[in-house]
């Protein structure tokens, strides 16, 4: 067993490092973030519905649960295009460092949808995270776009996670990713559509559009095989075997991961001011105190209701 845990601990470290790429194909890939997350969403819907069927997994469900599914859907696809699109007018270092505020979104939203007390180390670890933005935002205020950007990204992906929090318990996690991924780029070819027939003739799908190079066919194909559909039923899988608690710290490597690559890729470009460093590791550090918190409340409270059903 203890070999187990351990084959599926590196697993979860080589899917984080995955996570990590995704924001470096986001640099290479020549196209707009639109159009980008288009291509992502068609292919890897189309890679996790060849799994479903070889699975045999149902895709039967009920209106209510396609409504919030579509939803999500469409949250998700919101957050990629601003993270692909903090990517284009910044670098990948600036828009790691902001997706670190995630977990800050989540302390801040969650108390609202799931109607609980605002925690108070929460508050502090949330003024402990302004503090690393204002030192990001005053060394780096060329990147003044990217950094909103990244951070409309985090914000979205922190309400994803609580919708998807509440869902993804009781269904099939590929055919929740399959249905939120199809209605993701669904609006997004309505909107693609709305543009080719009322726009200007060089948006929505031109010929343009549908003419990608050969690299660009490569890294998109790598970014909706590995780093979305495999990625997604591979964290699933380790899910089983490590604790929630395992699982958070280990993601929350990620922008470490990337910020590495995006330097060892990209060089001189992904060099930052060193205060910027100073603020990314606080924004990080404080995510990972948030966690080391929220899993010593969780294993006192499971320690007295232990004593007490004694």
């Amino acid at each position: 067993m203890p070999n187990v845990k351990l084959q599926n601990y590196l697993h979860l470290h080589f899917i984080v490092f995955i996570w990590g790429f995704t924001a470096v194909l986001g640099e290479l890939i020549a196209i707009e973030a639109l159009p980008l997350v288009w291509y992502r969403m068609l292919l890897a819907s189309g890679f996790i519905y060849i799994y479903i069927y070889l699975k045999k997994i149902s895709l039967v469900i009920s209106r209510k649960l396609f409504f919030t599914l579509f939803l999500a859907g469409v949250i998700i696809a919101l957050h990629w295009i601003t993270f692909f699109a903090a990517i284009k007018v910044s670098n990948v270092s600036i828009t790691l460092a902001m997706l670190s505020t995630g977990a800050f979104f989540t302390s801040i939203l969650e108390p609202i949808f799931y109607k609980r007390k605002i925690i108070w180390y929460e508050v502090l670890f949330g003024l402990l995270i302004i503090i690393g933005l204002y030192i990001i935002f005053k060394v780096e205020g060329e990147y003044i776009t990217g950094i909103i950007y990244a951070l409309c990204s985090a914000l979205l992906s922190s309400v994803f996670s609580i919708i998807n929090g509440k869902i993804a318990q009781q269904y099939n996690p590929s055919m929740i990713s399959f249905y939120e991924l199809l209605s993701g780029v669904g609006i997004i070819s309505v909107y693609l559509l709305f543009l080719t027939l009322f726009g200007h003739e060089t948006d929505g799908f031109t010929i343009a559009f549908f003419q990608l190079s050969t690299s660009d066919w490569i890294y998109m194909l790598l970014l909706a095989s590995v780093c979305t559909a495999y990625a997604f039923i591979g964290s699933v899988q380790v899910m089983k075997y490590l604790s929630p608690y395992t699982v958070m710290l280990t993601v929350n490597l990620e922008p470490v991961y990337g910020i590495l690559l995006a330097y060892l890729i990209f060089g001189e470009s992904e060099k930052m001011n060193p205060q910027f460093y100073y603020g990314a590791l606080i924004i990080m550090g404080t995510v990972i105190l948030n966690g080391i918190f929220k899993n010593a409340k969780k294993r006192k409270r499971v320690s007295t209701l232990g004593n007490i059903t004694k």
